[in-house]
């Protein structure tokens, strides 16, 4: 059970890392894109920078970043001081991995729900964006996404910490 269980988590944190480089990558050639058309402006060829580049920019990173944050914490990627590791008992190194497990699910929970009731806001009151006009709700949606599977992943990681300290395999 435990073992279809990491396939499956570890799936979504590939496929929601994945997404994300492609939104980051659509982004990247907007920008170019926009750039270029900027520069092309005084020649006169009736091409411009992209309108909303900005707002376009801003969802887009919105929703790559939380889109990467499963896969972060799948591979025990985030940020993290090792200063006393080596000379900390087995016991306790695994003892603080649950604590931070339970700590980032947490966070995950809370910004996810923050996340949605900011979405649910910007939805009802209409918001746009000053230029492209882009409603807002739909990069808090974007976003939402990746901090949903941000939750489920945090969860597994939680398991698979108390299977750890419990001497499981992995």
């Amino acid at each position: 059970m435990y073992r279809r269980l990491h396939i499956i988590i570890e799936l979504i944190a590939k496929v929601l890392a994945l997404a994300g480089g492609a939104v980051l990558l659509c982004v990247i050639v907007l920008t170019c894109v926009s750039i270029a058309g900027r520069a092309l402006v005084p020649f006169d060829l009736g091409i411009g920078p992209i309108r909303g580049i900005y707002d376009m920019t801003e969802i887009g990173m919105a929703a790559a970043i939380f889109a990467f944050l499963p896969w972060a914490q799948f591979t025990e990627a985030h940020a993290r001081v090792d200063l006393f590791q080596p000379v900390m008992p087995r016991t306790m190194d695994r003892f603080l991995d649950l604590l931070f497990n339970l700590a980032m699910l947490v966070v995950a929970t809370v910004g996810t729900w923050r996340l949605y009731l900011g979405m649910r806001d910007k939805l009802s009151f209409g918001e746009t964006t000053l230029i492209a006009q882009i409603p807002v709700w739909q990069g808090y949606a974007a976003s939402l996404v990746g901090a949903v599977g941000f939750i489920l992943v945090a969860s597994f990681c939680v398991v698979r910490s108390g299977r750890r300290i419990a001497g499981l395999p992995d």
